[in-house]
């Protein structure tokens, strides 16, 4: 498994912190990240495309149902030789089979080339993946954050990131996307670093478990 190491004293962070105070204070209490990437290709965006629009336990329980039809492994061959019934018998929509059978059929015939995406530039494996059906600029980003580590990725669209925004930032929800938006070009070239520590206010329930940063900040100082 390959980790992605992002640690408060490399360059990237300490330029992201000396660039937006905010971000600063919360990079300063999440601390260093291990961050696993998604390397198996194919299984990441087939993940990626059972995800949208429904939860994540319900993504979590038909992509394990998916694993057991496969025999445990997601391959272009066992997709193009399952029905699109057998799919839907998993969970899947018959929308999402459709993606799901055009991605393993657009790998066979070349027209997507996950042997060599990592060689890409970032334009150029956009290009390629929303050339796949059911897969958007979300999805692409996705991947090229989560799975090709890619430094400079900001996905303006992830719920997420939007909420974590928000939070942070203390505006309203309406206001959320246009932050990411003016925020962006001050967060490049280290745009998937803010993303990784937005994502992070979310994940340790910051976000949930507290009103504001200066909640948290107030809280944690007590505990000390």
């Amino acid at each position: 498994m390959e980790i992605l190491h992002i640690t408060t004293q490399d360059p990237a962070v300490q330029s992201i912190c000396a660039k937006d105070p905010k971000l600063k204070q919360l990079i300063s209490l999440v601390g260093d990240m291990e961050i696993p990437l998604r390397t198996d290709y194919l299984s990441s965006i087939v993940r990626s495309m059972i995800g949208q629009q429904i939860s994540v336990q319900a993504a979590s329980a038909i992509y394990a149902r998916l694993l057991d039809l496969l025999g445990g492994h997601i391959t272009v061959d066992g997709l193009i030789k399952t029905s699109k019934e057998e799919l839907r018998e998993v969970g899947l929509t018959m929308r999402k089979s459709e993606y799901v059978k055009d991605l393993a059929d657009k790998i066979a015939n070349g027209d997507l080339d996950l042997l060599h995406i990592a060689e890409y530039d970032d334009d150029a494996v956009l290009k390629q993946l929303i050339n796949v059906k059911g897969i958007g600029k979300w999805t692409a980003e996705m991947f090229l954050v989560l799975s090709l580590g890619r430094p400079d990725v900001l996905a303006v669209d992830d719920v997420g990131i939007q909420r974590a925004a928000q939070w942070l930032y203390g505006v309203e929800k309406s206001e959320r996307r246009q932050l990411l938006v003016e925020k962006s070009p001050l967060w490049a070239p280290e745009r998937s670093i803010a993303s990784h520590y937005l994502w992070e206010a979310i994940h340790l329930d910051f976000v949930q478990d507290y009103t504001s940063l200066e909640e948290l900040i107030q809280t944690t100082n007590e505990r000390k």
